[in-house]
């Protein structure tokens, strides 16, 4: 029991700590958030703050893998409610390029997809998509010519174009062309 409490009051801390942070950046911008603000605005010492993290970076590198995270698991969730492979894939596929709508270069984004971090979990979205492929070419209803690892760099690199277009219809349409790439030849 007092374990549980003890974890779930580090959980919350953790949370509090990751939330305040973002919305601090995204108010004033990366460069002026301190640690400092972070312990006043979360309402924790600054010595127990750093028990949790060594800087602003630490925290915002754990924030975004918690995004990160909770986008894989709604990607496999959009994966379970589709019983029909191809069709699987193109919900997976339209679901990811919604999410990297309005993603754009920023300082923030620099720091973030940089590190190893970020390199697991493309090799995760890169092994989760590979599967569909394979699934989906099984069913015949995606190429077989090209070995699928190739075919999900293509669809994961095609799709990050979603962050520049300016509306739900240009996703869809980009779903679509990169759709229109894994069909098989006649």
């Amino acid at each position: 029991m007092w374990e549980a409490t003890i974890e779930a009051h580090r959980r919350a801390v953790r949370d509090a700590t990751l939330d305040t942070t973002a919305t601090l950046v995204a108010e004033h911008g990366l460069a002026s958030v301190t640690m400092s603000q972070i312990a006043e605005e979360t309402g924790i010492g600054r010595a127990t703050l750093y028990k949790y993290f060594s800087d602003v970076d630490a925290i915002l590198i754990a924030w975004h893998e918690r995004q990160v995270t909770a986008h894989l698991e709604q990607l496999v969730k959009v994966r379970d409610q589709v019983r029909v492979p191809g069709e699987r894939l193109e919900a997976v596929l339209e679901a990811y390029a919604l999410m990297s709508h309005g993603h754009h270069d920023t300082e923030l984004a620099a720091l973030l997809h940089r590190g190893e971090h970020v390199a697991r979990v493309q090799r995760k979205l890169t092994a989760f998509i590979r599967h569909l492929l394979v699934e989906a070419a099984a069913a015949g209803d995606v190429r077989d010519d090209v070995p699928p690892e190739e075919l999900a760099h293509y669809c994961l690199h095609s799709l990050t174009a979603a962050s520049g277009l300016s509306s739900r219809a240009a996703i869809h349409r980009l779903v679509m062309i990169t759709m229109t790439g894994l069909r098989r030849p006649d």
